[in-house]
């Protein structure tokens, strides 16, 4: 393991495989990008982060157009994501009962060392190509549980019925 996590630190230190892997994590934010997703820039080293909230205009943040993204990605495509938005930052303030959500409704998608090959991430885009074509017909996400902390770890959502639910603007 020490070895390993030794090569590993001497890898990330080369400038050659430094531009390859920059640039994978690039080509695939111009893909992404192509295929109409807004793509927070710069793109990073390691991950790519999608604006949901520009996707699903009609999501308001308490209808969760982050969770809605992530779980069509996966559904789509068999990828996972992880949503950075008004799930993971938003919740209930304690004093006031009124909910409270972050500015943005992000969705990350990492890409880790030397896992990926450009076939496995044209089919990222391709997925996400799919869902760009059916993103006016998303539905918000609901809360069934969640706990006061953390609610992102455990928290149970179903699909709201229709866009006559909360959580969609009008």
């Amino acid at each position: 393991d020490i070895e390993a996590m030794a090569l590993g630190l001497e890898e990330v230190t080369d400038p050659e495989y430094l531009s390859y892997r920059i640039g994978q994590v690039q080509w695939l934010g111009e893909q992404l990008a192509a295929a109409g997703a807004r793509v927070l820039q710069p793109v990073g080293g390691h991950a790519v982060c999608i604006d949901a909230g520009a996707l699903y205009p009609q999501i308001t943040p308490e209808g969760f157009p982050g969770q809605r993204l992530s779980v069509e990605v996966y559904r789509e495509g068999a990828v996972r994501t992880v949503e950075i938005g008004s799930l993971m930052f938003g919740g209930v303030d304690a004093e006031t009962g009124k909910p409270y959500t972050p500015p943005h409704e992000f969705v990350r998608l990492a890409v880790p060392r030397r896992v990926y090959t450009v076939s496995h991430l044209g089919h990222v885009a391709k997925s996400f190509e799919a869902i760009y074509r059916k993103r006016e017909s998303a539905s918000p996400m609901v809360i069934e549980y969640q706990v006061p902390h953390l609610r992102h770890f455990t928290v149970r959502l179903s699909e709201a019925a229709s866009n006559a639910m909360a959580g969609v603007s009008e």
